[in-house]
């Protein structure tokens, strides 16, 4: 698939609606949605993707959930932080 074809939405602070309207659009485009999230936004991305595919589109699926940790240095003393990241891919069904 080409770039054009793919949209990619960060979730974070966001009300969990703004992020399932941000996703339907693309979605009803024919286009494939990849929803990132690091952290304590992890569970809002998960509600996303379901409510995106059990209520509002249900001619999409999820094709592919990918789980991830990053390392990074956080505060004056920079110590090492691990976060934990999600990629949840929702296609529509052909």
């Amino acid at each position: 698939m080409s770039e054009s074809s793919e949209a990619v939405i960060l979730v974070g602070r966001k009300p969990t609606m703004n992020y399932v309207l941000a996703t339907t659009m693309p979605l009803s485009e024919g286009k494939k949605v990849v929803l990132k999230a690091r952290g304590r936004a992890i569970s809002k991305a998960v509600d996303v993707a379901q409510v995106v595919t059990r209520r509002f589109m249900k001619e999409a699926e999820i094709e592919a959930v990918n789980l991830g940790t990053e390392e990074g240095r956080v505060g004056a003393d920079g110590r090492p932080r691990s976060v934990s990241t999600i990629e949840i891919t929702i296609v529509p069904k052909k």
